[in-house]
């Protein structure tokens, strides 16, 4: 495990790694959950009496969204409930005024950490201990706090290089995102375990059966990754129409191995028995899988049958995982498979871990309540690497004696 705030000194000087990354739009930062989450970690921190400095990442060098921090800095107030200073610099002589000269319970916001030419490449944690980003730093505060478990899976300076050099922690959200994300491998379930597993890319669905075949009783499968398993299975579905790029090159790659899984776990395997599409007058048709003998269209979410079906199968579940949304749940039309799914866990008594970026944000949109589930994930690759079993670098740094 690793050290929390539970375990932080009083008094402290502390540089804390947050994950604040966020769609922008026509130059606007938009609001989301990942402010409201570390919120609660800076809160914490400030009113105990800290010099709180903030490091965060948005988007990547050459994105549209690659921009300054400054408006996050007022976003992140408006959570808080106190202002958040920003400094347009990382690691120079203006940046280190400012945090030498905070004072208790103040915070400050430093710029991009992807402005740094040193923050972004792929290095291990003694390399980017040893750069000036991080030796400079270090020497003027007390404490490093790693609360991005979003960005955790990256061995980035900001993430791995701190906790070489400076007494680590994890905050709230790394510590609950951990906690809750790991417990499909370490706990023990009575009951019957269940995982949705949907999404576009059907390595993801591969690795997370080959990890947790034998913690998992059923999947239920949807989305990109569920049609090329129906394509595995013998239906004829899971082929690029004119202008589309989602199926062939991954089937290609992965049809063994799809396969195989049919093949030998068979029976924890559920499929989707009708899909839907955009049928003539741009409503919602759908069809069953056993009557698509020609791939004449694209299908973009399971049926209202498929969702029948998976419905009990969560309601007798003691867990419930999710990973991948089931449709196109950002239009309506699309959103069946992903809102009725989710609809289930919510109305269930099951311990619940929803997650997959995009997928917690259905929750939101269809006007449910967070508070129906066990844990709703802001995190997406992380995640992820989780459910594979793959190491987190951000996490493994925390670790480290």
């Amino acid at each position: 495990m690793f050290k929390t705030l539970d375990d932080l000194d009083p008094e402290q000087r502390v540089l804390v790694r947050l994950d604040l990354n966020s769609p922008v739009e026509d130059g606007e930062v938009q609001d989301n959950r990942r402010f409201d989450r570390h919120a609660e970690t800076v809160r914490e921190l400030a009113e105990a009496g800290h010099r709180v400095v903030l490091m965060a990442h948005q988007g990547r060098p050459g994105d549209d969204d690659f921009v300054s921090l400054e408006q996050h800095a007022d976003i992140l107030a408006s959570h808080i409930g106190r202002d958040v200073g920003f400094v347009a610099d990382t690691y120079g002589d203006e940046a280190i005024a400012a945090i030498d000269a905070l004072e208790a319970g103040e915070v400050l916001l430093l710029e991009n950490t992807r402005m740094c030419d040193e923050e972004l490449p792929e290095e291990d944690p003694e390399v980017k201990a040893d750069t000036e980003f991080v030796r400079t730093l270090a020497e003027h505060v007390d404490a490093y706090v790693n609360d991005a478990y979003s960005a955790a899976h990256r061995s980035h300076a900001s993430l791995v290089g701190f906790p070489l050099v400076l007494p680590a922690y994890a905050g709230r959200v790394m510590q609950t995102e951990y906690e809750a994300n790991s417990s499909i491998a370490t706990r023990e379930f009575d009951g019957q375990v269940t995982m949705v597993v949907g999404g576009t890319k059907a390595t993801d669905v591969i690795d997370v059966m080959n990890n947790l075949g034998d913690k998992v009783d059923q999947f239920l499968l949807g989305g990109i990754a569920g049609e090329l398993f129906l394509r595995a299975a013998g239906n004829d579905v899971g082929f690029d129409l004119e202008g589309m790029d989602f199926f062939d090159d991954q089937w290609e790659a992965n049809r063994e191995t799809i396969e195989s899984l049919l093949d030998e776990r068979g029976d924890q395997i559920k499929l989707a028995v009708d899909l839907a599409y955009e049928d003539e007058t741009d409503d919602r048709g759908e069809i069953a899988v056993a009557n698509i003998t020609e791939k004449d269209r694209a299908y973009l979410d399971v049926g209202s049958m498929t969702v029948d079906e998976y419905d009990p199968i969560i309601r007798d579940s003691e867990a419930v995982f999710v990973k991948g949304a089931l449709g196109l749940f950002e239009d309506e039309r699309f959103a069946v498979g992903t809102t009725g799914v989710l609809r289930a866990i919510a109305e269930t008594d099951c311990f619940s871990v929803v997650g997959g970026g995009d997928t917690s944000r259905a929750i939101e949109m269809y006007g449910m309540d967070e508070g129906d589930f066990g844990h709703v994930s802001i995190a997406g690759g992380a995640y992820i690497r989780a459910l594979t079993g793959a190491p987190l670098a951000g996490v493994e740094a925390l670790q480290q004696d």
